[in-house]
């Protein structure tokens, strides 16, 4: 039976609020403090929604993270159930070098403030053209994945696809400048990769990519411009823990 959040203290988003990490955090708060136990299912989507007064769009979100932790797992069929209490952070690579890192997070700062506003103009102005680029890019991640790949190519194709959407060309410049050097992957070493925690984080990439795909296609622009803003900032939090190795 799923864990009954009516007799937990929820509390509704603020408008001001990141909704996502807002869902997420106090979830997260239930499940490590103990009050959602190992082995119970989460509420449905409608109960969740209803619960915090959010959409579909921004549960699922959430529920991205908590898998991203480790915390929980979906089935077809089953619903979604609480795996452990402790979190397990999927990580693409078991130690980077500091120049790097900082790298990485300058660049990830510098797409933070610009990329949420392509994706939310991408759902505003996506032409059909545009739309089965997208659709084609993320299924060659897909693909990309399934072969074991570290999709780096798929996954600067997929967020260029998306530049190109806004029908603003300084979009696509600002891409097209950085290239492949966009993607955090595409600067660590092959010799400190772990393949088992990158394909899992790889995944949850995946995973956020198709939420972001679904509200760009669905020209829902608040969604698209939230989902992608989670998507790099949980990078961005991700690899600033390998600065304070």
């Amino acid at each position: 039976m799923p864990a009954d959040l009516g007799l937990l203290d929820v509390r509704r988003v603020a408008r001001y609020e990141s909704l996502s990490v807002h869902v997420a955090d106090q979830l997260e708060a239930f499940i490590t403090q103990g009050e959602i136990k190992v082995g119970d299912k989460l509420p449905t989507e409608s109960s969740l929604c209803s619960s915090f007064g959010v959409s579909r769009t921004v549960i699922r979100e959430a529920m991205t993270h908590l898998k991203s932790l480790g915390l929980v797992e979906t089935r077809r069929g089953v619903g979604t159930t609480v795996l452990r209490s402790t979190m397990i952070e999927a990580r693409p690579a078991e130690r980077i070098n500091p120049t790097t890192v900082e790298d990485i997070l300058h660049v990830l700062e510098l797409r933070l403030t610009l990329e949420p506003a392509a994706a939310e103009l991408a759902a505003l102005r996506h032409t059909d053209e545009d739309r089965l680029a997208l659709q084609s890019h993320h299924e060659a991640f897909l693909q990309a994945h399934a072969q074991k790949s570290q999709a780096r190519e798929e996954d600067y194709e997929f967020h260029h696809a998306i530049a190109k959407a806004t029908q603003n060309p300084f979009f696509t410049q600002f891409y097209e400048q950085l290239s492949q050097s966009v993607i955090p992957r595409a600067k660590l070493l092959s010799i400190d990769i772990n393949p088992v925690a990158a394909e899992r984080y790889i995944e949850h990439v995946q995973q956020e990519h198709t939420y972001i795909l679904e509200a760009i296609l669905s020209r829902d622009s608040e969604a698209a411009r939230e989902t992608m803003y989670q998507h790099l900032d949980r990078a961005r939090n991700m690899y600033a823990k390998y600065r304070d190795q």
